[in-house]
C-alpha cells in the first residue's frame, strides 16, 4: 500500500481545511517545497497535491508550485484541483505531474473525463470520487450531487478508470478515523479497483487495516501535521512492508 501525504495550497501555502470548509483554513507551513522536501527525506515517494485555489477558481492556478517540488525532489506527484480543461491538464502535466485528479470534470464534463483517459491512460488520470453520505460532491466540495458513490466509480471503471481517491468528507481533517465501512463496500463491490482512501487518517495503527482490506493507496495530511502521526512512524512502516 502507497504511503501518500498530501500538500494542499492556498495562496502558495500549505494549508488544511476541516470538511472541505474553506473558514477553517490553517496554515501550516509557508513553503511547500521545504514540507515536500521532508517527506522525501523520510523515504516517501509519492505526493498528494491540491490546488485549493484551482477547485475554487475552475482553473488551474498553483502549477508553479507542482513545478518547484517537481524539480526539488523526485516525488512522483498526482496533482488535483481546478482541472477543466485540456489547457490545464498540459500545464499540469508539463509543471512535473505526473497523474492528476480530476473529480468534478468527471461529474459535470462527463465527455471531457473521458477522452482524457484514452488521450493519457489509467495510469495518468485518477478519477475523485469526493463523497458525503455515499452521494459525491464536487467544486471543492461546495456543492453535493445526487450521484451515489459506487455507481459513480463503477461507470468510469467500466469505460476504463484504474485509480480512485475516495474521500469522505465528513471524516476529512476530523482526525477520527477513515471510512472503513464505504472502502469495504466500494472494494467488495469492485475488487479489480485500485482505491486510495483518503480522509480522517488519524493513527499509524489504520495503515495494517486499509492495507488488508485491499486499499491501493492511503492519502493523511493533518495526521502529519498535527503531529498524530510521525514521519519517522511511516518511514518505519514503509521500510517493514
Amino acid at each position: 500500500m502507497r504511503i501518500i501525504p498530501a500538500i494542499d495550497i492556498i495562496e502558495g501555502k500549505c494549508v488544511r481545511l476541516t470538511k472541505g470548509d474553506y473558514n477553517t483554513k490553517k496554515i501550516y507551513n509557508e513553503d511547500p517545497i521545504e514540507v515536500a522536501k521532508s517527506f522525501e527525506a523520510a523515504g516517501i515517494e509519492y505526493l498528494h497535491l491540491v490546488d485549493l485555489d484551482g477547485a475554487k477558481s475552475n482553473h488551474i492556478v498553483n502549477y508553479k508550485i507542482l513545478e518547484k517540488i517537481a524539480s526539488k525532489t523526485n516525488l512522483s506527484i498526482d496533482f488535483g484541483g481546478g482541472l477543466k480543461t485540456d489547457k490545464d491538464l498540459q500545464i499540469a502535466f508539463n509543471s512535473g505531474a505526473n497523474q492528476i485528479t480530476g473529480g468534478s470534470i468527471a461529474v459535470k464534463k462527463p465527455s471531457v473525463f473521458e477522452s482524457w483517459l484514452k488521450q493519457y491512460g489509467s495510469d495518468k488520470i485518477i478519477l475523485g470520487a469526493d463523497c458525503k453520505d455515499e452521494k459525491i460532491a464536487v467544486s471543492g466540495w461546495q456543492e453535493e450531487s445526487e450521484l451515489d458513490v459506487i455507481p459513480f466509480i463503477e461507470e468510469y471503471h467500466q469505460k476504463g478508470a484504474a485509480y480512485v481517491i475516495c474521500t469522505d468528507i465528513s471524516k476529512d481533517g476530523m482526525l477520527k478515523g477513515p471510512s472503513v465501512e464505504l472502502y469495504q463496500k466500494i472494494l467488495l463491490h469492485l475488487p479489480n479497483i485500485k482505491l486510495i482512501a483518503s480522509g480522517g487518517i488519524s493513527t499509524i495503527d489504520e495503515f495494517p487495516k486499509l492495507q488488508e482490506m485491499g486499499c491501493e493507496g492511503v492519502i493523511l495530511g493533518k495526521a502529519i501535521y498535527e503531529n498524530r502521526i510521525s514521519l519517522k512512524q511511516i518511514e518505519a512502516f514503509i521500510v517493514g512492508k
